[in-house]
């Protein structure tokens, strides 16, 4: 917030410890400070937040992107025999883009579509691949998850979808609670009702081979791998993030 406040870069900061704010710069901080005291997360305070190697726009429009989903980009690249083959992807519940934008990033041949629900979070994921050169690469579409999209179109799908469970947000952290969107996170009573619709429907677009990466919640493996058993899906299996939690699932549609 002080390198905000002063509009210098970490580095330029750290080169200049004993610079003086100005009165203005003290005050703007001061003004910061008080959001944060308001548990407002530091992402809005600040409207940005690094994902992955590129830095997004966020609002309270759209899910702060975290460190946990970068095991998802991690999970489906590995999938991936030949990331320079000219890949069409699909996001569920693209949010602010973070997914779709990390593998673009890493797949110079790949052509997204990123779908929500939400317009205004189609509009943040908008600005954050104009803003980071990969509008060309990118189509957006406001829909219900696979819902007229064609059968077998698709090389990779990918989703982050809500799983928290209805009764466990009034405990959340205000700072998700309070200022991010329910729709990204309500899962409904058990925190699988997404995933029950979503990976028929995943499973149904997919191209005979093709993969699909999926963020769970750390206790929902179990219950994630049989519903993409029950759907068709084969080789199915469980990746951890860097907290030794399980955070991704993976499989293909066989052949």
């Amino acid at each position: 917030m002080v390198e905000h406040s002063v509009c210098l870069t970490r580095t330029e900061a750290a080169a200049a410890p004993e610079r003086v704010l100005t009165a203005v710069e003290s005050a703007r901080l001061e003004a910061l400070l008080q959001r944060r005291l308001r548990r407002e997360p530091l992402s809005h305070i600040l409207g940005h937040k690094p994902f992955w190697t590129l830095d997004l726009l966020v609002t309270p429009d759209v899910l702060t992107p975290r460190a946990d989903t970068e095991t998802v980009v991690e999970a489906a690249l590995d999938m991936i025999a030949d990331r320079a083959a000219p890949l069409r992807i699909v996001d569920f519940g693209t949010g602010s883009g973070a997914i779709l934008l990390a593998l673009l990033s890493e797949l110079p041949n790949a052509r997204v579509l990123g779908v929500d629900a939400s317009e205004p979070a189609l509009a943040v994921a908008r600005a954050n691949t104009e803003e980071h050169g990969l509008s060309a690469r990118c189509e957006f579409r406001l829909g219900d998850w696979a819902a007229g999209l064609a059968d077998e179109s698709f090389d990779l799908a990918v989703s982050n979808p809500p799983y928290i469970s209805t009764k466990t947000l009034a405990g959340l952290a205000p700072e998700v609670r309070d200022h991010e969107p329910h729709l990204a996170l309500d899962g409904g009573a058990d925190g699988l009702d997404t995933y029950r619709i979503l990976i028929p429907q995943i499973f149904r677009v997919l191209k005979p081979g093709a993969a699909t990466a999926l963020e769970i919640g750390f206790d929902q493996a179990a219950v994630v791998k049989a519903l993409m058993g029950q759907a068709g899906f084969s080789g199915i299996s469980v990746v951890r993030d860097l907290c030794g939690n399980d955070r991704a699932i993976c499989a293909r549609k066989p052949v």
